[in-house]
């Protein structure tokens, strides 16, 4: 993990997390001309100290009464002790807000406003409902997700984000205290109001009903649910600064990782525009500076990083092409401290620009840094020859040391050849930081070109395979990409104990290893289909889910996975394979 160190932020305590639960009540449209789903919300007091003046779906905190009503409450053979409490704390806030009863009589018959009406909503809810010989409907009740509250907030709760059926012959009344004018709405109409600014909604909900818009009936957001009787996901989202105004991000959106490596402690402090006339300072020891060549290909531009201090000195990954501005921005933002240059591999957007920027250290009587790399494979294109000073190892080690005022600090960047983008591609690990540089290999934000014949698809998967030991070797949790923000899903943490051990790094590797496969399996069923097609044919089978203009870039990667495919005995083979 990284050093504290080098952290750009001293740590914080976070706010407490409160258990509350919430439930979604949804009715299927009875307008014709407008099908679809529809959820009650309610808009809260404007002196509320959490979110006031927001359109929310009815909840609050879980009571320890909640916990000790499962007697009364119907349940699911798949439902959890604590899934039932929750469930059972989201019947109780619907009703106390909105008046709305999710349970049934004695007799089975559900409940309706005028049972309710013979209740109090002020009094003790489980002992009203035990004496009116009610039970709680539990059972209907599913999770769809888990929201923990960003870490930047005063007030912060662990909520599951229930979904059940809106009972038949009740109306809902806001309670004129806590909650306000509720109202029946559409997913996307509430997402459009909001947009225009008359319907004030925050950012789980937000996502929540944009998810929701993939259903086109209430059974299928239930029975979505019903099959794990697990959370759909679960987020606890980070926040930063975009165009100037605050943002905030789900573990899966590109600039997460960034912020968890950047401002762990949910610091909103770190700026998520992309510019290339600063370098942005990651860590006090890690240094990016985005190349000026935006495009298809390239995103936001090639990401050159700058390790070190000005104790140890730097060592320069990727210059990137041979731009004389971002040069000289690169070698001013190592005070012209440069030990080495490292190019991840030879294409014209990464090592080009590394001969000026030798040439800048030399020409200020600096000591000439080496440029160091793997040379190109003789299959590498024209525009992509490279010939480095010296060729690194496989397993080498580059050691910064300097005296800081806490004593000795290295850092230190272990070389590891990954094939497969190109055969001279390499990546770098940080050491002591548990930071990987992917160069071309891992990107954020899409998957990198395969291009035979120096691309090549099994030593692609082979060398992220590599990688994945990499990380539980040296503890890495972020990756550093060429392109796009650095990639990190930190959902394992105090916050969400319970995420997978093999979160951050490994998680990255691991979800795009499985979508190369995935793609992989369509390009075979493509093949099998039509078995004498051309590339023509293939792509627009295996890549249907590709915007047609990318076809000719695909149809790159389309040849590295035919070419696995056939070395694994033909597309018959490999459809028949477990």
């Amino acid at each position: 993990m990284v050093r504290p160190t080098q952290l750009l932020h001293p740590p914080r305590s976070l706010a407490t997390v409160r258990p509350a639960a919430t439930v979604l009540l949804l009715r299927d449209s009875t307008d014709p001309a407008r099908p679809g789903i529809e959820v009650l919300m309610t808009r809260r007091s404007m002196t509320a100290s959490f979110a006031p003046g927001a359109y929310v779906f009815p909840g609050g905190g879980i009571d320890a009464a909640d916990a000790q009503a499962h007697g009364i409450a119907t349940r699911r053979p798949t439902q959890s002790d604590l899934h039932l409490t929750q469930a059972i704390a989201a019947i109780r806030e619907s009703y106390e807000e909105l008046g709305v009863l999710l349970a049934h009589r004695a007799d089975g018959m559900p409940v309706d406003d005028s049972d309710i009406a013979t209740l109090d909503r002020k009094a003790p809810f489980a002992a009203q409902c035990q004496a009116s010989g009610l039970t709680l409907d539990a059972a209907g009740v599913f999770v769809l997700a888990h929201w923990i509250t960003d870490r930047d907030l005063p007030r912060r709760f662990d909520v599951p984000f229930l979904v059940a059926r809106m009972p038949a012959g009740q109306q809902p009344v806001a309670d004129e205290a806590e909650q306000f004018e509720p109202c029946w709405v559409r997913p996307a109409d509430a997402l459009e109001r909001h947009q225009a600014g008359s319907f004030f909604i925050i950012f789980p909900t937000i996502r929540t009903l944009e998810r929701l818009q993939a259903y086109a009936t209430v059974q299928a957001v239930l029975d979505a649910c019903a099959r794990n009787d697990e959370p759909l996901w679960t987020s606890c989202p980070r926040a930063g600064i975009t165009h100037g105004a605050e943002s905030r991000h789900m573990e899966h959106e590109p600039p997460f990782g960034e912020l968890a490596m950047v401002c762990p402690d949910g610091q909103i402090v770190h700026s998520l525009d992309w510019q290339h006339e600063q370098p942005v300072q990651l860590l006090k020891n890690v240094q990016r500076l985005t190349a000026p060549n935006p495009g298809f290909m390239t995103g936001p531009g090639t990401n050159s990083y700058i390790v070190g201090d000005p104790a140890s000195g730097h060592i320069v990954i990727d210059p990137g092409p041979d731009e004389p501005g971002h040069i000289e921005r690169l070698w001013r933002a190592a005070g012209g401290r440069i030990q080495a240059i490292v190019c991840t591999h030879s294409h014209p957007d990464h090592s080009p620009g590394a001969p000026r920027l030798q040439a800048l250290c030399v020409a200020a009587g600096l000591e000439k840094p080496p440029i160091l790399g793997l040379p190109s494979a003789p299959t590498s294109r024209e525009n992509s020859r490279f010939t480095p000073e010296r060729a690194l190892a496989d397993g080498e080690q580059l050691v910064l040391l300097g005296q800081s005022v806490d004593g000795m600090v290295s850092h230190t960047l272990e070389v590891v050849h990954t094939p497969g983008h190109a055969a001279n591609h390499l990546c770098l690990a940080l050491v002591e930081d548990g930071l990987l540089f992917t160069g071309d290999h891992i990107l954020n934000g899409s998957t990198t070109v395969i291009d035979p014949p120096d691309g090549n698809m099994g030593a692609y998967l082979d060398s992220l395979d590599k990688l994945d030991a990499l990380c539980v070797r040296h503890g890495i949790e972020f990756l550093l990409p060429a392109h796009g923000y650095v990639l990190g899903d930190l959902r394992r943490s105090a916050d969400n104990p319970s995420a997978p051990a093999e979160g951050g790094a490994r998680a990255a590797i691991a979800h795009l290893k499985a979508h190369r496969l995935a793609r992989e399996a369509k390009v075979a069923r493509a093949m099998q289909a039509v078995p004498d097609g051309s590339m023509d044919d293939w792509v627009k089978l295996a890549y249907d889910d590709v915007p047609d203009r990318l076809w000719p870039v695909a149809k790159r990667s389309l040849l590295a996975h035919v070419e696995r495919i056939q070395s694994l005995g033909g597309f018959n083979l490999y459809c028949e394979r477990p």
